[in-house]
């Protein structure tokens, strides 16, 4: 009787892998941060300046390039069978925004993802082959540096969410924290945005085994750390988040989605496979608020969110989203709100559509409530000078059509004789 169950199980358990197996993987995107490196800059006050760093400010580390070197060692252990053994220009596309650290980035990771092999060694000593990697100037990204600085209705969305009751009670809870960092790190303005930055210093420092100073202990880092995770949120979300994300990560999000819905179609003669984007934390903060699935909390180095198409045998297609922010665990799935785990094409389409602008350009301009008034203002005087000047030229027009005698104008009558003169 045990052995019957048990052998229905593993009949169950072999039908349901089949059908499992039915749904085959076709298409990637992979968006990462890049990993660990020197602070962006320095307070005033900081005892280490850029000199104190190997490569300067914002540089890759060597602790930044084995991240990234682990994290193309996991995808090609994920995507074994799915990517070719060796490396196929064919098969992979990669972008970066052009900073060194995301170029340095997706060169270490494409070292893990394809170590040469047979006749793609081109010297034995070194186990490293060269692959492209794409980018634009800095002054030209719209895609992968986010948030972008072109749009004023994106700033005005700042303004006011920098009026709104969660923010303002932010800053009031930390004021103490916001008061110290001016007092200590001579910086003339302190808010949101400078503290996120004095903190990301602190953080390199101290991952870099350098000496923090006495007034930072362990809860002004926390403190620090909480206010820099609300200035990620207030970037992206806390007010009007659907809007902004229009403005910012849904331009990269219409992209993938653009690529996604292409490669659901079957094409013989496409053999792109994999579509991997280079960029930085906020890249992956302004792409998870567009997806509604933004966690609030900084991406990490070498954090990487992945889109994963699959084609069913009935012909339809499937999009399954994951996010990998801890290189000791699994990435765990990602749900989009109103959709299933595997969420089908369509209905990712559909609903990811309401992040999507048709139009930035035209959604960036400011409906300025003054400047329509004084629009409105300006019309409705013309309008009445327009008015009063046909009033008069009907009143010239109508005194001129009258008879003479009654404009009061008469013939001299010569009374004595009778006759006009």
């Amino acid at each position: 009787m045990v052995s019957a169950a048990v052998l229905f199980l593993l009949s169950l358990g072999c039908t349901c892998g089949a059908v499992a197996g039915d749904r085959k993987l076709s298409y990637v995107t992979v968006l990462f941060r890049h990993g660990d490196r020197s602070p962006v800059k320095a307070y005033p006050t900081d005892p280490y300046q850029e000199n104190d760093w190997p490569q300067g400010f914002g540089q890759l580390s060597q602790e930044g390039m084995r991240q990234h070197l682990n994290l193309g060692q996991f995808l090609r252990d994920r995507y074994k069978g799915f990517l070719s053994e060796s490396y196929d220009r064919h098969e992979i596309l990669v972008r970066s925004t052009d900073y060194d650290r995301t170029l340095m980035s997706a060169e270490a990771n494409l070292a893990g993802l394809y170590p040469p092999s047979g006749q793609q060694v081109f010297t034995p000593s070194l186990k490293w082959q060269p692959i492209p990697v794409h980018t634009v100037p800095e002054s030209e990204e719209r895609l992968l540096s986010f948030p972008l600085n072109d749009c004023p209705r994106y700033k005005q969305l700042m303004n006011e969410t920098e009026n709104t009751a969660e923010f303002l009670n932010v800053t009031t809870t930390y004021k103490d924290i916001i008061d110290l960092v001016r007092n200590k790190t001579g910086l003339n303005k302190t808010d949101v945005e400078s503290v996120w930055s004095v903190y990301d210093t602190l953080f390199c420092e101290s991952r870099h085994n350098m000496s923090a100073p006495d007034w930072v202990t362990p809860d002004v880092m926390n403190k620090l750390r909480e206010l820099k995770d609300f200035g990620f949120q207030a970037m992206f979300g806390v007010y009007n988040q659907q809007e902004k994300s229009r403005l910012q990560g849904g331009m990269l999000l219409g992209e993938i989605v653009k690529n996604l819905s292409k490669m659901a179609v079957p094409d013989p003669t496409q053999r792109l496979k994999l579509m991997m984007l280079s960029a930085h934390d906020t890249t992956v903060a302004a792409l998870q608020a567009s997806l509604n699935v933004f966690s609030g909390v900084q991406p990490p180095y070498a954090s990487c969110h992945m889109f994963e198409l699959y084609r069913e045998e009935n012909g339809s297609a499937s999009v399954s989203m994951f996010y990998r922010n801890d290189s000791a665990v699994e990435p765990y799935p990602l749900q989009l709100p109103g959709c299933s785990l595997d969420c089908p094409l369509d209905d990712f389409v559909r609903i990811t559509k309401l992040s999507v602008s048709d139009d930035r350009d035209k959604e960036c301009q400011v409906p300025s409530e003054g400047r329509d008034k004084e629009v409105i203002i300006s019309l409705a005087l013309s309008g009445c000078l327009l008015l009063l000047l046909i009033a008069l030229l009907l009143g010239v027009i109508c005194w001129q059509k009258q008879p003479v005698s009654s404009r009061g104008y008469h013939h001299v009558i010569n009374q004595e004789v009778g006759e006009e003169s």
